[in-house]
């Protein structure tokens, strides 16, 4: 699956780079709740509080509206700005991130969206945690109370977990690069070793993301990042393609 997502970005980033398209793609179906954001000026950053608030009143829309092929995405900054445009089409998508989200954060909010009824229910989230100096145990045993949480709440869901994905290391221009480099990615790969022994004992999908990001080094690969954390278009490119073809190959489509 591997060659096959890094083939696809290729060739999404030959047609982006020439303003072509080179296989016809369906009408979007992206849910799009129409919720008022605050202007609160272009410097001016919205709260915790009023992220959460925001959430609250887009899946409640979405619970209202009940779209069809309800996919939610769940998670830190990473999530939050997926451009929705390069969201895999065919899905009505609900975007649950917040900047600088921890596990604990998100565990204490995912009673917002409660009354809606996904299909799939994609999770990202500790590169915060780590960089706050949460231990892997605090993180795992988070994980774990989500993922208890959504299977609950959500029984008729497919969750996904998805892996922690690299840093850019030493070439890393974040603000907060001192602290990102007290987080080894050979950390963050055992971490995600045992996110996936943690899913698959608890009957939930686990989406491999780390690899398709890396370079020899095993960093994260420049051109798929901004800043050394967070993703450049071409990142979101790839992330679009392995969750479409996981979609397609490990999801089972429902009636």
């Amino acid at each position: 699956m591997l060659a096959v997502i890094l083939l696809i970005w290729q060739q999404q980033r030959l047609s982006a780079f020439f303003g072509i398209v080179t296989s016809p793609e369906p009408i979007s179906r992206n849910f799009s709740p129409e919720i008022a954001t605050p202007d609160l000026g272009r410097h001016h950053q919205l709260s915790y509080q009023q992220w959460v608030d925001i959430l609250m009143q887009e899946a409640k829309v979405a619970a209202d509206q009940r779209p069809p092929h309800l996919t939610i995405l769940v998670g830190d900054s990473l999530s939050l700005w997926f451009p929705p445009e390069l969201l895999p089409e065919g899905k009505n998508w609900l975007n649950q991130g917040i900047s600088g989200e921890t596990s604990n954060g998100l565990l204490k909010r995912l009673e917002i969206f409660d009354r809606t009824q996904p299909e799939v229910i994609f999770v990202m989230i500790g590169i915060n945690d780590l960089i706050r100096g949460v231990s892997d145990r605090v993180i795992l045993d988070n994980q774990r109370q989500i993922i208890n949480y959504l299977r609950k709440n959500h029984p008729t869901a497919q969750i996904v977990v998805q892996s922690i994905l690299p840093h850019g290391a030493e070439e890393a221009t974040w603000k907060g690069r001192d602290k990102l480099l007290t987080v080894a990615n050979s950390r963050i790969r055992e971490l995600n070793q045992q996110l996936q022994s943690l899913s698959t004992k608890k009957g939930v999908k686990y989406l491999d993301l780390y690899p398709l990001f890396t370079n020899k080094q095993g960093n994260l690969r420049r051109e798929f990042t901004t800043d050394g954390l967070h993703l450049s278009p071409e990142g979101y490119i790839v992330w679009r393609s392995a969750l479409q073809i996981y979609s397609e190959i490990e999801l089972k489509p429902q009636r």
